[in-house]
């Protein structure tokens, strides 16, 4: 069976000499994903296989976090690894509350239109602009739209089925 991961944080940069590393979070649980002896699995740039590492201290900064991680004590052991990705199981997705998605389940959907059940699109991307997120939709026309995620538009989300069902105000699309 192919192992399956989740994004939770991006290795932006080195922090000092001993080894530390900056991380820009891409989780909503980042108090439970970067917590001391939690393994998380590195996807360095240039590297097919990933690296399990385990974190042994945390500290925010900012937007961000300063890490450290098991046997690594040099910033020669981390420079190589700025740009990659820090993941975890896929099976240790935390679970959400009604009405909430992981982007992973939602990008790739198939969007219908509520009145006749019109193919309008694929979902392609999630933005995230301010008060509601908006999907992108790539239309079988070639042309993207964009769909606000709110209960006037987006009227059922079925990620087992991969079906997105909407109902397209007039001038939405």
């Amino acid at each position: 069976m192919i192992q399956e991961y989740i994004t939770v944080g991006k290795l932006v940069n080195t922090h000092g000499l001993k080894g530390e590393v900056r991380i820009w979070p891409e989780t909503d649980f980042p108090e439970e994903r970067f917590k001391k002896g939690k393994a998380l699995y590195l996807f360095a740039p240039g590297q097919a296989e990933p690296i399990e590492l385990t974190i042994t201290s945390v500290k925010p900064y900012k937007n961000m976090y300063n890490m450290t991680f098991k046997g690594i004590d040099s910033i020669h052991q981390v420079e190589k690894w700025k740009g990659g990705l820090l993941k975890v199981n896929k099976e240790d997705r935390m679970p959400l509350g009604e009405g909430e998605f992981y982007f992973q389940d939602i990008v790739g959907c198939q969007v219908f239109s509520q009145e006749n059940e019109e193919l309008l699109g694929e979902i392609t991307d999630i933005l995230q602009p301010g008060a509601n997120d908006v999907w992108v939709i790539k239309r079988p026309n070639g042309k993207e739209a964009l769909i606000p995620y709110i209960d006037d538009v987006v009227k059922k989300v079925d990620v087992v089925k991969k079906k997105v069902i909407i109902y397209p105000m007039p001038g939405l699309l």
